[in-house]
């Protein structure tokens, strides 16, 4: 009788152990693939004849073919060239191609912003509820969401919140009359350098009031907001830009805002900052201080062991479920592509691989899995490389190699961290409630091969276990046993610049298994 309720009992131990990580599993936005897209720069519009007319002077309509480059400042417009430079892709012409984005096997569409702006960008809105005409239309947008939820993918928007443009009626109604009721909605007064004030001496950007209750009702708090209002035309969240500017409190309420339009509904918010505390504000950020990990340690500034106490401090200040949420970025708009970061192809897949493998959800820059190239702003938002899309194209080979890893592995997607103890190397675990589902990440970030003896602080794994590398960027010497794990140790050969993603795959012993009382 006792052993039998002993049994029971903890049958029900495991039981109540599973919750956390099935509900991390039916919670979209942790550990998904987001798939980042500029819509004038992804896809070609099969109506761009009849757009001409959008791009009129001082407005230019390049090539497909033509590369983004930087022009002169035009002070009459208060930006540059560039900015004004399109490729007249369109909301149709994207939904057209979610067809690829599917295929690679993301799980979200993040577009940068729609909303109508004189800009390229459109970081300097005129309207946010209106779509930039040569995009179309709030219905195009709606076509593309339900395509988008038909194919299995979830829509993240960007909210660009803490500015407008200099050429929005609101603003130039502001500053015409002092007693317009717009004038509330901007900081205006002869202490600022053009009148009122601007995102980072940026003439063009006009910051917006966020302490005058109007301005939040129309970007948030109101049933026809803006965030509210595109939710329910089908977005699945926001990501914010300049975050950080917004400041906690509004990010707080606008976060509550989304929640109580669409349950499960995700805000990351783009945080320069350490990530910490912003986390009680949103459900995730966009990982900087993350990528700064990964690209020092995979250009050679950080060695294994000091990157490794650095994420673990990162993940403990932060908790592991934002971090779940948050997206590990490597490139995207505002930063080079990461060919042009890392031509060296073993540093670029070091980078990758441990985009891929550590908490959050890794961003995919258009055109990462193609090979395109491109430097600074404006070169690194060239338009599309269609013509190198391929099945044999090996970094089309590689991403895709991440993706399936990623999705075979419940422990990457929803799965904790903790650190393994290593002299010389960066390595970690991402763990379940279940001890096979464990993973074990060993990264060499130094030009020379290394040897080290790990300890796994990991009870569940059973003496004598080998340990097999399921990324395969590292290639098995011939006639070589895979590493073992022996009383929580193990000794591993990695590399330079090498990464091993090792799993635990129990020995075949004639129908015995070791793990039988073990979940």
């Amino acid at each position: 009788m006792k052993a039998a309720v002993a049994a029971l009992l903890g049958t029900l131990a495991l039981t109540a152990q599973a919750g956390p990580y099935e509900d991390r599993e039916r919670d979209w936005r942790n550990g998904a693939v987001v798939y980042q897209i500029i819509v004038d720069r992804f896809a070609p519009s099969a109506t761009l004849p009849a757009k001409q007319g959008l791009y009129a002077a001082p407005r230019r309509l390049r090539a497909w073919n033509d590369t983004p480059a930087p022009g002169p400042y035009l002070e009459a417009e208060k930006l540059y060239s560039h900015e004004l430079d399109f490729w007249g892709g369109d909301l149709a012409s994207a939904t057209a191609k979610l067809g690829h984005i599917q295929q690679l096997g993301a799980d979200v569409l993040y577009i940068n912003p729609i909303h109508q702006a004189y800009t390229n960008h459109k970081y300097d809105a005129l309207d946010f509820k209106a779509i930039s005409p040569e995009y179309g239309s709030r219905e195009d947008f709606k076509r593309l969401a339900a395509e988008a939820h038909r194919r299995g993918l979830k829509v993240v928007l960007d909210g660009v919140f803490n500015h407008m443009g200099r050429n929005a009626p609101a603003f130039k109604a502001a500053m015409a009359d002092p007693k317009s009721p717009w004038r509330e909605w901007f900081a205006i007064g002869p202490q600022y350098a053009g009148g009122a004030r601007v995102w980072t001496g940026y003439q063009n950007l006009p910051e917006l009031n966020l302490e005058s209750p109007a301005v939040r009702r129309y970007l948030y708090e109101a049933p026809d907001s803006v965030v509210r209002s595109y939710l329910r035309d089908g977005a699945d969240g926001w990501r914010l830009d300049t975050a950080f500017e917004l400041g906690p409190t509004y990010l707080a309420a606008l976060t509550k805002a989304a929640h109580a339009q669409k349950p499960g509904s995700l805000v990351v918010g783009e945080i320069a900052n350490y990530p910490g505390d912003w986390l009680k504000s949103m459900d995730a950020v966009m990982n900087f201080a993350l990528r700064h990990v990964i690209n020092d340690t995979a250009g050679g500034q950080l060695d294994g062991p000091t990157a490794g106490r650095m994420i673990d401090r990162m993940v403990r200040d932060a908790g592991i479920e934002p971090m779940l949420k948050s997206w590990v970025v490597i490139d995207n708009h505002d930063i080079p592509r990461i060919t042009s970061q890392f031509p060296d192809v073993a540093q670029r897949r070091f980078a990758q691989a441990l985009q891929f493998t550590l908490p959050g959800a890794p961003n995919v820059y258009y055109g990462v899995e193609v090979g395109m190239e491109g430097g600074a702003d404006p070169a690194n938002r060239g338009p599309m490389r269609w013509d190198l899309v391929s099945d044999t194209n090996p970094e089309t080979v590689w991403v895709r190699k991440l993706i399936e890893m990623r999705k075979a592995h419940r422990a990457l997607r929803v799965g904790d961290f903790r650190l393994v103890e290593s002299a010389k190397l960066l390595a970690f675990e991402r763990h379940t409630d279940r001890a096979l589902d464990t993973v074990i990440v060993v990264a060499n970030p130094s030009d020379k091969p290394v040897r080290d003896r790990l300890m796994v602080a990991n009870w569940a794994l059973m003496d004598d276990t080998p340990l097999v590398d399921v990324l395969g960027l590292v290639p098995a010497a011939p006639g070589a046993s895979p590493p073992t794990i022996g009383s929580g140790f193990v000794t591993v050969d990695v590399p330079a610049h090498g990464v091993l993603v090792l799993r635990p795959v129990p020995r075949e012993l004639g129908g015995y298994n070791r793990y039988k009382r073990v979940r």
